[in-house]
């Protein structure tokens, strides 16, 4: 066994979440790609039978009421609050990360003074917030300013509305500063919106704390809610009765069940709802958030910032120098919970995947040359980091 190996043990041994991977569905596989689809709780299968065959199959139109599926979105919401620093009542669970984009930044551009007519846009973003953003400012009379997050400070202005960021970008895995650039975003008279994705579920957020505005969500990477699982929507309390909603659906109204032709929005979280609720997959996502409890998000991060140092460490001592080069930032303020090497070769980026795949590890990629390694703390653990690492220098050596 080799000192990388004897470390990855010790690791082991002493971490304390180690434990909850017992609560998930895993095999021999060194699964790092959390970032993209988190694992299966060993439970959920368990608890969707129930909804399937008694709440849908038995009681069926009574699961609205008696098995509170009406209630689901802002339930769940108030189960995924602790976990980005957000107090009950300001998040709901529903439709896709990107209609919640949609409504967060038209509903903010309407939320700005008047004059304000600028949606600043993380020039690095995930492709669909960037195309919902110039949807929205189509659709509101603004104009869409692409900006590196580096240089938003700069950017703002007595034209600023909005400013669309991402928490942690999703090629590179770097963390932004939520607090400092919220902060410069009020300084300026503009309102915050945050695309959670990649950090909800893997870091603090403190949404409450650093006084975020608008922030979304998706639910089936670090939450583990599932393939297609619902998304999220925030809206601050202090925002919530001006919240105008560009999707005023009927279970947003006051009074659906009145089925006016005339929209009359609810109070608080419930505006951010648009259509029926998805019961299945919300309900799959429910039973799955039950893996948190008791678990200290700060134990969490400490355990990803550990888990990716330690693997920095075991490639740069496995591979051989230049094959590979971090571009995932060193300094623990600026990393998330991923670590994407770029290949030396961009040509053969998707044969070391596809390699590492077949060898038992698997992570993905994103075009040209980029490796990304997603570390999920409630089940992955030091020697899965080490395995890793050693299997990427292996394939790389062929």
């Amino acid at each position: 066994m080799s000192d990388l190996e004897e470390r990855a043990e010790a690791l082991d041994s002493a971490d304390g979440l180690a434990p909850l991977r017992e609560l998930f569905t895993l095999d021999d596989t060194v699964y790092l790609d959390g970032n993209s689809l988190g694992a299966l709780p060993r439970h959920v299968p368990a608890r969707m039978q129930d909804v399937i065959t008694r709440e849908w199959g038995s009681l069926r139109i009574r699961s609205w009421d008696e098995s509170g599926w009406w209630t689901a979105p802002e339930r769940i919401g108030d189960r995924i609050a602790p976990l980005v620093g957000a107090a009950a009542g300001q998040i709901v669970v529903g439709d896709s990360t990107s209609v919640n984009v949609f409504k967060a930044v038209v509903a903010a551009s309407r939320l700005a003074d008047e004059g304000r007519d600028e949606i600043l846009v993380d020039a690095t973003t995930f492709p669909t917030d960037g195309y919902i953003a110039g949807s929205a400012a189509r659709m509101t009379g603004h104009r869409v300013v692409p900006v590196d997050p580096a240089e938003v400070r700069g950017a703002l202005g007595p034209r600023t509305a909005v400013v669309l960021l991402n928490h942690v970008d999703f090629r590179t895995g770097r963390l932004h500063d939520l607090p400092g650039l919220t902060a410069a975003v009020h300084e300026a008279g503009a309102l915050a919106v945050w695309d959670l994705c990649h950090s909800a579920g893997a870091l603090p957020v403190g949404l409450d704390a650093h006084g975020v505005d608008l922030a979304v969500g998706c639910t089936y990477k670090y939450l583990n809610g599932g393939p297609g699982s619902p998304a999220y929507l925030y809206v601050a309390e202090r925002h919530q009765t001006a919240f105008d909603s560009p999707l005023p659906g009927w279970t947003s109204h006051a009074d659906p069940f009145a089925m006016s032709p005339g929209y009359a929005p609810a109070e608080g979280s419930v505006r951010g709802r648009v259509g029926t609720p998805d019961i299945l997959s919300m309900l799959a996502l429910e039973a799955a958030l039950d893996v948190w409890d008791g678990v200290s998000v700060d134990a969490v991060r400490a355990k990803s910032l550990a888990l990716t140092d330690f693997f920095l460490e075991c490639v740069a001592a496995y591979v051989p120098e230049g094959r590979v080069v971090p571009v995932t930032p060193a300094a623990h303020e600026e990393r998330g919970s991923q670590v994407s090497l770029r290949c030396e070769n961009a040509d053969e980026t998707e044969a070391v995947m596809c390699a590492l795949t077949e060898r038992g590890v698997v992570g993905d990629l994103r075009r040209p040359d980029i490796l990304r390694f997603g570390f999920t703390p409630l089940y992955v653990g030091f020697a899965d980091a080490e395995r890793a690492a050693r299997i990427l220098a292996e394939v790389l050596a062929v």
